[in-house]
């Protein structure tokens, strides 16, 4: 209860900090809104929001419904669910749909495992995540569609996870537990508003997806729930995650494009991906690439980071067999507090879905910069380490500073295969990313130097410092207030 309560306070005050402190940049255009001329609600169909009549059947005949209404040529239709607790099983969306949780409401898994739905496996991963063959399909789906909105008050979406935690635990699992949402194949997804709580599996799922927006959003699972991710963009496109808290049990933001022979073959990377205002707290990473990257990640943007009590603060991670590529990621401005490692890039991370995969498959990766990042209570600085075959090239380093605990030996860096270049950043880093002015590879052109990436729209970025660094000071404000609140 009281990390719910630390979840919204922290919420809110970072969003209050923005606001106060300058414009809020924004990418949630990139859908645009939607309006709905028709309007109905569950309980027109039979639902009870008393938490034990089962609204199953209500979902699907207020879903049809829409679908109906949408042959009459109409701007779509809201699905308002009011305040109560709808205990259902999983069920499909359509297009030109929102889904509206209004304050108080809470769509709730049923826990009947034993029935829940199997689709097949997505092509890009071969089989289930965890275990072969067929995966339980997501708690709310949507596989083909488009202009699809769920928002509401603040409703919670309730995936009752802890029995299918346990079936994992027990190793009684016979498919790959569900997500709390997935969209496949899909385009103009909006997510907004709603609280997850305890998923299965993954939170938010997107995959083969373009012009998603997830923003506004609350997702909660224990730190000790397994495989908890909270947001995944997964071989998708323009992609816009933005002023979310998330307290999970595995990464908060991971983004993802297939694993090893089978997302090769698919082919379809993750590009445009801009993740912006998140705050959160989970015993693995913050930020992640990874460790599925087979089909490709480029272009991702994270800024405005405040992680706190975390294993990693950003964590790109990959491995041989993986193939593809990881290049053109850039975080900036994050915070964070409590941390094991500041910053791993690693290509010895994540299994394998069979023994089919090629060895000789190298990841590429190169271009990834960190600049304006400040963390206290760091154990370790940072680790980075590439592939002997498949150095990793282009690790730009701006503007770190990763201090550890009052006493305690500094933070260390530990660096193979990696070659790029580092300023102002202390604890000073392994040897192999300590030159400003190496060009990263032959083959690149010029201007994507280290050098060039160093520098801002209007000339040089100055030292992350106490003093002169604005985004420091509020994150500091941030964290003073959660920990006033913890006591």
């Amino acid at each position: 209860m009281l990390r719910a309560l630390v979840s919204v306070l922290l919420c809110c005050f970072s969003l209050w900090i923005h606001i106060s402190y300058g414009d809020l940049i924004t990418c949630s255009g990139i859908v645009p809104v939607s309006y709905r001329k028709d309007r109905i609600s569950i309980t027109d169909f039979g639902g009870v929001g008393d938490g034990k009549t089962l609204n199953t059947e209500a979902f699907r005949k207020a879903i049809y419904r829409i679908q109906q209404l949408r042959g009459s040529g109409g701007t779509g239709t809201l699905l308002y669910v009011p305040s109560g607790v709808y205990l259902t099983d999983s069920f499909n969306l359509t297009s030109h749909m929102t889904l509206y949780l209004a304050q108080g409401a809470v769509i709730k898994a049923t826990e009947d495992t034993l029935n829940w739905p199997l689709i097949a496996p997505l092509p890009s991963y071969g089989r289930g995540r965890e275990r072969p063959g067929g995966r339980y399909m997501s708690f709310i789906h949507g596989d083909g569609l488009q202009d699809v909105v769920i928002t509401g008050e603040n409703g919670t979406i309730d995936g009752q996870g802890d029995i299918w935690w346990n079936m994992w635990r027990q190793r009684t699992l016979q498919f790959t537990r569900p997500n709390i949402v997935e969209f496949v194949n899909s385009k103009g997804i909006v997510i907004s508003n709603v609280t997850f709580r305890d998923s299965p599996f993954w939170n938010i799922h997107p995959v083969y997806c373009s012009d998603v927006v997830i923003r506004n959003v609350t997702i909660l699972a224990p730190p000790d729930s397994p495989n908890t991710d909270g947001i995944d963009p997964d071989s998708s496109s323009n992609v816009c995650i933005e002023d979310s808290f998330i307290s999970t049990g595995d990464d908060l933001v991971a983004v993802k494009s297939g694993w090893d022979e089978y997302g090769i073959a698919y082919g379809r990377p993750s590009s445009y991906i801009t993740i912006r205002r998140v705050t959160g707290t989970t015993p693995f990473a913050g930020i992640a690439v990874g460790s599925e990257t087979s089909g490709g990640v480029e272009n991702v943007f994270a800024e405005n980071i405040l992680l706190y009590d975390t294993g990693v603060g950003v964590n790109i991670k990959t491995n041989i067999g993986r193939g593809g590529f990881i290049k053109n990621i850039t975080v900036s401005e994050m915070f964070m507090e409590n941390v094991r490692t500041g910053i791993k890039v690693a290509g010895d991370t994540g299994d394998h879905p069979d023994n089919n995969f090629n060895p000789n498959a190298l990841p590429h990766v190169n271009n990834v910069v960190l600049k304006s990042i400040w963390g206290v209570k760091v154990q370790r600085a940072g680790l980075m380490q590439g592939l002997r075959d498949a150095p990793f090239t282009g690790i730009c380093l701006s503007n770190v500073s990763l201090q550890g605990m009052a006493g305690a030996t500094p933070p260390s860096w530990k660096c193979s295969d990696v070659s790029g270049a580092a300023i102002e950043v202390s604890p000073w880093p392994c040897t192999q990313l300590t030159s400003t002015q190496q060009v990263i590879s032959a083959a690149m052109d010029a201007a994507n130097t280290c050098e060039d990436q160093f520098k801002e729209k209007e000339g040089v970025v100055s030292p992350l410092t106490k003093e002169n660094n604005s985004f420091y000071r509020l994150n500091a404000i941030s964290l003073a207030f959660i920990n006033m609140v913890q006591k």
